[in-house]
């Protein structure tokens, strides 16, 4: 291993155990048992009301599910750009993350309509409800991401001006850290948005 990838994994350990590490990871372990927790109330009305046929998602919500794994992707090379120094790509990247959370809030709100058109909404059933509600929730997720992403922008414009402010931004372990945290969160959202897909995917499908 070289000396190079020792600073990384000493990096990575250190980032590790940092307060803001652990309030995000216990924030993340929040999240995920709140959905786990509205998947079993959408299991427990299934069984409970069997007469109510299941609901088929929208192909649009399978769109989304590219629309955030892209996001993720471009996170990825931003972060890339950010240890290789490369000012143009890091906020290359930054705009297109940013671009497609906005486009995932406008396709989820598209897929909304499709199902409020097969009458499939509150009213409907039970299951309906808690389909709607944990798409709204993790949405919420997503757009609570979004300011992070539009303040690393910001900053990256308005202080990548010259070669010795660029450097200061690069060596800047705070800025290392919450970049890391926000890569972790987006991939968190990306992780659950999958898990939601299959799980009602395969909810249709044993009816």
């Amino acid at each position: 291993m070289s000396e190079e990838d020792l600073l990384h994994e000493d990096d990575y350990q250190s980032a590790a155990f940092h307060p803001k590490s652990i309030i995000l990871t216990l924030m993340l372990m929040g999240v995920g048992s709140l959905f786990v927790a509205l998947s079993g109330a959408y299991v427990y009305s299934r069984v409970q009301h069997p007469e109510i046929p299941p609901i088929k998602l929208p192909p649009m919500f399978l769109f989304n599910t590219l629309i955030l794994l892209g996001s993720s992707y471009t996170l990825i090379q931003a972060k890339k750009a950010y240890r290789a120094d490369d000012t143009a790509g890091y906020k290359l990247y930054l705009v297109y993350t940013l671009i497609l959370s906005a486009v995932f809030f406008i396709a989820q709100c598209i897929a909304w309509n499709l199902l409020f058109a097969q009458e499939i909404n509150f009213q409907h059933s039970n299951t309906a409800s808690y389909l709607i509600i944990i798409s709204i929730v993790h949405l919420l997720h997503v757009v609570a991401g979004i300011p992070a992403l539009g303040y690393f922008y910001y900053v990256a414009r308005k202080r990548m001006v010259e070669p010795v402010s660029v450097l200061i931004y690069f060596s800047d372990p705070a800025k290392q850290l919450s970049l890391r945290l926000l890569t972790v969160y987006w991939h968190f959202l990306d992780a659950l948005w999958i898990y939601l897909v299959i799980f009602f995917g395969i909810s249709y499908f044993i009816g």
